[in-house]
């Protein structure tokens, strides 16, 4: 009979330890060293001595949480929301806002030393927006607990599933400053809502988007008493069963310069507006886009980059692999009136030996990958063609990874720079320009 072999559990010691945290790494969490491996601490910072219990025991590093901090870093600050220490969303409240930026760049630096060995990277001044109030877009949590017969609104606990109830949330629009309260009120007042399992926000350029999501069929009666309420608190609401949404009159958009683009709540559009407005910018700075230039945009979603960028160059082929934002991709560039950019469906993970949107004059590649990064396109297509390559990341880890790619294929790093899209958050997103040496 066969044998499966079972790893042993390592024995997680619940016993207090004391460290001493020398660094943050990637995701915001202190680094410290505990019998002879990394420990990984969270809410801790650099240069604090804490007090800190075992959550995980792996083969190489340990996982902690902080139980007291015993000497604290000059940086930490008391965390604004009073939701900080359970809320799943904003990490890092505890670092000073200026301390920040300072420790996602090293956290970079120390992965590019790590994947490519470049020790001096050309840092350009960072793009920031207002620490508050910068998310046009989030999902809400609902639950009806039948045994407390009461319904339990928030965001997902930190590194949990549970839902932690909240009261307000400093980093939502202004527009969504009661958004917790007026749902409590909504929601609480027919049993017919009960069913909702989540709302996704979104405030765009054009009103307040707001998407219900049940599980069971919710009566007209009950549809368009909800519909009233929320036409009075300027909401436009759609409805969610799980198979497909209700119709909108109008779909939510943003601008950028003279481009709007249309997108729907299935569509990922950046949260942070002026930071994605100012990316968009620096792109087209960094790449001096001018007539004549033809540029190969991969992982262009819903046309964020490609369409401004046609306002400049000659020609813009958008490869995405979700068909519904291919779809929004050019129904925006029929609504500008922008003939120089075509929109293809296609999976960037796979072979790409059938994929007749490449154009082999394109001399400009545009990279802006989810976290899983571009590493398996960047291995098939002929890079020795492209004269710059521009990467949006927000992941430094595959980041850094497809880096050495490129940096191997005979390019050079000319720039790099943070975009703070999500401040207080460990989240890290970089933009960085390549030129062929």
């Amino acid at each position: 009979m066969a044998q499966i072999f079972r790893a042993k559990k390592r024995v997680v010691d619940k016993q207090a330890i004391e460290v001493k945290i020398h660094s943050l790494d990637h995701q915001g969490r202190g680094v410290a060293s505990y019998q002879g491996k990394v420990c990984f601490v969270d809410g801790a910072l650099a240069n604090e001595q804490i007090k800190a219990q075992i959550t995980n025991n792996k083969a190489k590093f340990f996982e902690a949480r902080m139980l007291k901090v015993i000497t604290p870093s000059d940086e930490r600050v008391v965390p604004f929301c009073q939701h900080n220490d359970v809320c799943g969303g904003c990490q890092m409240q505890h670092l000073a806002l200026s301390a920040q930026l300072q420790h996602k760049q090293q956290a970079v630096e120390k992965l590019f030393q790590k994947f490519t060995q470049q020790v001096a990277l050309n840092w350009q001044s960072a793009i920031e927006s207002d620490s508050t109030h910068y998310r046009r877009s989030a999902r809400i949590a609902s639950f009806y607990d039948k045994t407390t017969q009461s319904l339990k609104l928030g965001f997902r606990g930190f590194r949990s599933k549970k839902i932690v109830e909240i009261a307000e949330c400093q980093v939502l629009s202004s527009h969504f400053h009661d958004v917790f309260i007026q749902l409590r009120q909504l929601l609480s007042s027919r049993s017919g809502f009960r069913t909702i399992t989540h709302i996704q926000l979104c405030d765009a350029d054009n009103g307040q988007f707001v998407l219900l999501r049940h599980t069971k069929a919710i009566s007209d009666s009950d549809k368009n008493y909800l519909a009233e309420q929320g036409k009075a608190l300027g909401w436009h609401l759609i409805w969610d069963n799980g198979v497909g949404h209700s119709e909108l009159a109008v779909l939510p958009h943003y601008s950028v310069g003279e481009v709007r683009f249309e997108f729907t709540l299935d569509n990922f559009v950046q949260v942070n507006a002026p930071v994605n407005a100012a990316m968009l910018a620096q792109a087209s700075d960094w790449l001096t886009l001018s007539e004549g230039d033809i540029v190969l945009d991969l992982f262009c979603g819903i046309g964020n980059f490609s369409l401004l960028f046609a306002k400049q160059a000659t020609r813009v082929i958008g490869v995405e692999g979700s068909a519904s934002s291919v779809a929004m991709a050019k129904q925006n560039a029929h609504t500008n009136q922008i003939e120089n950019a075509e929109f293809h469906c296609f999976d960037l993970t796979q072979d790409m030996t059938q994929a007749n949107w490449f154009n082999t004059e394109a001399k400009l590649l545009v990279l802006d990958p989810s976290r899983t990064g571009a590493f398996e396109i960047l291995k098939q297509i002929p890079l020795a063609q492209f004269n710059k390559v521009l990467y949006v990341s927000c992941d430094p880890v595959t980041l850094a990874r497809d880096s050495k790619l490129l940096l191997d294929a005979g390019f050079s790093l000319i720039k790099i720079g943070l975009m703070n899209m999500f401040p207080h958050t460990g989240h890290i997103e970089t933009m960085v320009l390549f030129q062929r040496r």
